[in-house]
Order: structure tokens, then C-alpha cells, then sequence
């Protein structure tokens, strides 16, 4: 065969797969859809997951089903995702803050969140909110530092290398404060040891701690926002109380596997973004201390890079490994 007729041939069947997956593309989404939440059922993610299923399946024309797939701080269900088909039938729904921390805690990863998936779009923001239990004699930031000196504290988080735990150390760090860290394997469990008193202190997210706060079953010290909530206006904010530009929380977001074409991810952010826009939803999550926050796929995979860089050099100082 001679090169012009090879140089045909390949630019034909070129042309011929470029054209099937743009009809593909085309009649995209022909089946269900499966939003992966790493974690346990109750959490902010899975708040977040259940809350735009169903307008996420009206605005694609198909069902939207959750699946909880919990385990090594959301790895397993990372990794899960990672390696599913890239066909954006599998979507993964986390704290894209805490799945960034993971390379910097993990020396053993059976994935890179970085090269095996990307971004989507970012759904909304909760800040960590700082509790204690309420027989912790303390108000405020100082009050609970000067406590921490003198009394043993065990401080919940979701689990060792989580978004929680990382800003626990970095507040621990720049406040002077003293506790022990027991980790646990989800911030559902972290909130119940909290409120029934086995551990002390806890720093979660605050779309799934603030219905504690507001029973009286926890007491509410600081905000890990650069500005206070409306929603809970008269609790300081921890940059407030001594920690001059501190500011952690839950980010909200969605993932599919590195590979997925550009049309379909943009297809289903555009689903995305109607979804969690709705007024009803956004009301919803407003309630509950969550602020929607969007992203194209391209400013999501931005925040990602960053967030992943913020948090290596505490977890690296903190000395914080995992296998």
C-alpha cells in the first residue's frame, strides 16, 4: 500500500470514530446515572448527593441514583470511580478539598486523584464549624487553648489525613493548643462520639454539625470562614479569635475518570449547576450553613492543584502518613 493511500485510510477511520463519538455524545445519557459518595450515608456529601438527584435526573431526562461506597477516608470510592468506565455514567461527588490532602497522607495510593480524574464542577462550601461537648467549660478560642494545657482533650475527626484533621493540626498549630486526635471512619460517627461526650472537641463540616449546635447537644466556638455566617451571625470567626487568614471547610464537588469526552463533561455541568441552583435547593442547603459555589471544569481542576499544594506543607510539618 503505498503512504498516500496509508495516509488516507488512517484519516478516514480518523473521521469515521471522531463522527461515532459525536453522535454517541449526541444521544448521551442513555441510561442511568450513578453519583459515587465516598462516604457514609448522612454526611455533608451525601446531603449534598441526595439533594440534587432528582433535579439532576430531570434536567438529563434520566434516573440519578446514590451509592454509598465508604472506606480509607473516600479512597475506595475514589479509586472506585477513577477506574470506571469514562463515559460519564459514574461520577464521583466528595470533598475535593480532603481528596487533595490524600496524596500528601497516603505513601500508597492505587490512584492519582490528579492524573485519574477531573473536575466537573464545585456544588457548594461549608465551613468546619469548631465544637466542643457542652461540659467543656470554654466560649470561645482562647478560653478552649488555655483549657487544652492543662486538661487531656480527645479531639473527633472524620478520619486520620481527613479535611477535618488536617485543619485541626493547622489550627492546633498556629493557636498553641494541645489534644490528641481519635479518628473515625466518617464525620456521622465523629459528631455522635462528640455529643455523647467520649471525645471533647470536633471540627466538621458545618452542613452536617449545625443541627447539633442548634439542639444544644454541641457548643459552637468558631466559624472557619474569612467572614461570619449569616445563618449563626453572633459566633466568631477563628481568624477573629487569634488565627489571623485561617479558613478550612467542606468543598463539595464532582468528579468522573480522567478521559471522559469534553462534551459529556460539559453536558453534565451544565446538569449540575441547574440542579444546585434551583431555589429550592439553594434555600435547602442555605439553611443548613452550605453555600453553592460553581465552577467550570477547568477552574474546579485549578482548585484542585491548589488546595492540594496549601495542604502538603501541614501535612508534611505535621508529619502525618499513612500506607
Amino acid at each position: 500500500m503505498s503512504l498516500q493511500r496509508r495516509a488516507l485510510l488512517l484519516a478516514c477511520t480518523a473521521a469515521l470514530a471522531a463522527a461515532s463519538a459525536t453522535a454517541q455524545t449526541a444521544d448521551w445519557p442513555s441510561k442511568t446515572l450513578r453519583i459515587v459518595v465516598p462516604y457514609p450515608p448522612g454526611g455533608s456529601s451525601d446531603i449534598i448527593a441526595r439533594s440534587i438527584s432528582q433535579a439532576m435526573s430531570e434536567a438529563l431526562k434520566q434516573s440519578v441514583i446514590v451509592e454509598n461506597k465508604p472506606g480509607a477516608n473516600g479512597n475506595l470510592g475514589a479509586d472506585f470511580v477513577s477506574k470506571a468506565e469514562p463515559d460519564g455514567y459514574t461520577m464521583l461527588l466528595c470533598d475535593v478539598g480532603a481528596l487533595a490532602i490524600s496524596p500528601s497522607v497516603y505513601t500508597k495510593l492505587s490512584f492519582d486523584p490528579s492524573k485519574d480524574l477531573r473536575g466537573v464542577t464545585m456544588l457548594a462550601y461549608s465551613p468546619h464549624l469548631l465544637v466542643v461537648h457542652p461540659s467543656v467549660p470554654v466560649s470561645n478560642l482562647k478560653e478552649l487553648v488555655a483549657y487544652s494545657k492543662k486538661n487531656d482533650l480527645n479531639f473527633a475527626v472524620t478520619a486520620t489525613g481527613s479535611a477535618p484533621h488536617v485543619a485541626g493540626v493547622a489550627l492546633e498549630r498556629a493557636a498553641g493548643a494541645r489534644w490528641q486526635y481519635i479518628p473515625y471512619k466518617g464525620g456521622v460517627t465523629a459528631i455522635q462520639d462528640t455529643v455523647a461526650g467520649q471525645t471533647q472537641v470536633l471540627m466538621n463540616g458545618m452542613l452536617a454539625t449545625l443541627p447539633q449546635v442548634q439542639n444544644g447537644k454541641l457548643k459552637v466556638l468558631g466559624v472557619s470562614k474569612a467572614t461570619r455566617m449569616p445563618l449563626i451571625g453572633d459566633v466568631p470567626t477563628i481568624a477573629e479569635q487569634g488565627v489571623p487568614g485561617f479558613e478550612s471547610g467542606t468543598w463539595q464537588g464532582i468528579l468522573v475518570p480522567r478521559g471522559t469526552p469534553e462534551a459529556v463533561v460539559q453536558k453534565l455541568n451544565k446538569a449540575l449547576i441547574t440542579a444546585i441552583r434551583a431555589p429550592e435547593i439553594r434555600s435547602r442547603l442555605a439553611g443548613q450553613g452550605a453555600e453553592v459555589v460553581t465552577m467550570t471544569p477547568a477552574e474546579q481542576d485549578q482548585f484542585f492543584a491548589k488546595e492540594r499544594s496549601r495542604w502538603a506543607s501541614v501535612v508534611k510539618a505535621a508529619n502525618i502518613k499513612l500506607d
